[in-house]
């Protein structure tokens, strides 16, 4: 008896997901729950577990296509022994043409996905010009967009970018092309959007984290979670930070969903700590540890990227002192922590050498005035600088 393996709702506002790599090859057995296989969305990436034990007798979409939720992707056979048939799709290959400007393409129009079906629309592609790569050679969302890339089509939204050598020239010059990864492009497109959506101004604060430095030692702790309530502290005393812009006015959250930015090989996902104002030091870092351990690993739900408020980067793990972070659409502020190092700085007339690290916030000006974000800033320097810290703060 088979299984379908479909694309999961891996949230309410996910219309589709992309395969990034079958984790079971074809023919191979599978026990239930574990990772079967991987898939990227706009929000996340995330193993998905099987549901059954069995062989992966039909594996219908491949790695890279991008393909709706409730897509039919496989089939799992859980009484088969062997597990070495194969797939029961046969190649089409019609001699149609795919309306004004397309070509005959290996694999018929409909076989094509609707963001497969969005870009050769979009961009007028000759499908004829491109070989699949998919099953039966079907093309795929990885295909067109690597096409694109080495015909320099994909230009700003403004318009006329200078062309880029294509591949070939690019080998011949000593250079390599690196395709685009699903993640990196959606990062890419949603940075460029923030900065053309709000009108980013930044201020920057510089703290002494020396009564910090002493509670996280006692508490075996990170600075972030000392961060993060600091945060909810100020966005307690000054609620507007933590509100979305809109074309009818601001959206003030009454929850506090503090979004932590975590880096992994792809690039970035911010998984959200729900309810921060309402956890305690300890909870905090054990929270923080888990999302950040599991978003590496990409077990995150999609649920625990969603409806974030307000985010915090920490760009200091790494070294770095200052920074201008972009602004997480449709939140209006985004809270830079930068490195903490021991400097001399003055304090009541004298020299002391004491851990100091500069915090920037990148905020929304249609949303907010300076005065704001300043007095905002002023909330979380004292807290961090506060005379004592209690576990349950």
């Amino acid at each position: 008896m088979a299984t379908d393996i479909v694309m999961p709702q891996l949230g309410e506002s996910i219309a589709e997901g992309t395969i990034v790599k079958w984790l079971i090859p074809l023919g191979g057995h599978v026990q239930k729950d574990q990772s079967l296989l991987e898939v990227e969305t706009d929000k996340v990436a995330l193993d998905i577990p099987s549901p059954a034990t069995g062989s992966l007798t039909e594996i219908l979409i491949q790695e890279g296509e991008t393909v709706p939720v409730g897509t039919l992707l496989a089939r799992l056979d859980y009484h088969s022994e062997s597990g070495n048939g194969d797939p029961v799709t046969t190649p089409v290959q019609p001699s149609a043409s795919f309306g004004p400007g397309y070509s005959t393409v290996s694999g018929a129009p409909d076989l094509l996905s609707p963001a497969v079906r969005e870009l050769v629309t979009k961009y007028q592609v000759d499908l004829g010009r491109i070989t699949g790569t998919g099953m039966n050679g079907r093309i795929t969302k990885k295909d067109i967009l690597e096409f694109l890339d080495k015909q320099a089509l994909l230009r700003e939204e403004a318009g006329d970018s200078p062309s880029v050598q294509a591949a070939s020239t690019a080998s011949s010059l000593g250079e390599d092309l690196i395709p685009l990864s699903p993640m990196r492009r959606t990062i890419a497109e949603r940075m460029v959007k923030s900065r053309q959506t709000a009108a980013h101004v930044v201020t920057f604060f510089e703290v002494d984290f020396t009564t910090v430095e002493k509670a996280r030692q006692d508490l075996h702790l990170t600075y972030l979670p000392f961060v993060i309530k600091a945060v909810t502290r100020g966005i307690a005393a000054f609620p507007i930070l933590n509100s979305s812009w809109s074309a009818k006015g601001l959206v003030l959250k009454h929850a506090m969903h503090i979004g932590v930015a975590v880096a992994i090989d792809e690039g970035l996902l911010v998984p959200v700590l729900k309810h921060a104002d309402q956890k305690d030091l300890l909870q905090l870092g054990r929270e923080v540890a888990d999302l950040s351990q599991r978003a590496r690993s990409k077990q995150l739900r999609p649920e625990e990227v969603q409806g974030g408020t307000f985010t915090i980067t920490n760009h200091g793990g790494t070294g770095s002192l200052f920074s201008t972070p972009i602004i997480n659409q449709p939140q209006i502020a985004i809270l830079g922590v930068g490195a903490v190092q021991r400097r001399a700085v003055v304090v009541n007339e004298t020299v002391d050498i004491r851990p100091m690290a500069y915090l920037s916030l990148s905020f929304d000006h249609r949303a907010i005035d300076g005065a704001t974000a300043d007095q905002f800033m002023l909330m979380v320097k004292s807290v961090l600088e506060q005379p004592a810290w209690e576990v349950t703060r």
